[in-house]
């Protein structure tokens, strides 16, 4: 099942970004705004894909399968390179809310200050010349306008998205001496979970069950 939903969420972000490539952008037309939202959801499934590949919960026991299909969403998403986040996942399980921990802010919670300590964590200058690249081929073939309002649009807002629901309101502030965890889930309501963040937002029991993929997340909370 994780197997066929990874394929499903990749083959989906495939088939929205060619068609949103080959629409006239109408700025007075909802649709177009819609559609945006859409790729955005999208791009931040191929990551939530790629974060279950690294729970090695995408295919369980198949440890190629895992590796490839996290390899390709991570590439999907904006050139991540899979074993630089694997690597830095882990040490966000193992060190929560310590210095150790690369996901945690460096003494300054306000959202603007962390996230953008988050992006210099996980951004690197080769992924950022790969992008400009595809941009400049992709845009070739494809008005400019589309390339920027549906690939690199959405991809930014999905960073924020992941950033937003899945670090900084789970982890922010303070926690129960008996929370090893050192974080925090979202009041429950299923819908609102998986259209923020694919129940993501349910991050103590994600920490406390990292075994358990995010479409069975909602079913353990």
């Amino acid at each position: 099942m994780g197997l066929f939903i990874g394929i499903t969420i990749i083959l989906l972000w495939g088939t929205s970004l060619g068609l949103n490539f080959s629409y006239e952008v109408v700025w007075t037309h909802p649709m177009t705004y819609v559609r945006l939202l859409i790729q955005m959801h999208l791009f931040t499934g191929l990551f939530i894909t790629a974060h279950d590949a690294m729970h090695g919960t995408v295919a369980p026991g198949r440890h190629k399968v895992n590796l490839w299909i996290g390899r390709l969403c991570t590439f999907l998403f904006i050139f991540n390179p899979y074993k630089r986040l694997l690597r830095k996942h882990h040490a966000h399980h193992r060190h929560v809310a310590t210095d150790r921990d690369p996901d945690f802010h460096r003494g300054n919670e306000r959202f603007l200050p962390w996230f953008l300590a988050f992006v210099r964590e996980y951004i690197t200058w080769p992924q950022i010349v790969l992008a400009a690249i595809a941009y400049n081929v992709m845009t070739i073939w494809v008005a400019e306008t589309n390339a920027i309002l549906y690939w690199v649009i959405p991809s930014v807002l999905s960073m924020l998205q992941l950033f937003y629901f899945g670090t900084f309101l789970p982890h922010r502030g303070t926690h129960a001496p008996d929370n090893h965890h050192h974080a925090r889930s979202q009041p429950k309501n299923h819908l609102w979970a998986f259209l923020s963040c694919y129940f993501f937002g349910y991050h103590y029991t994600h920490h406390d069950q990292p075994g358990t993929p995010w479409w069975r997340l909602w079913r353990v909370v």
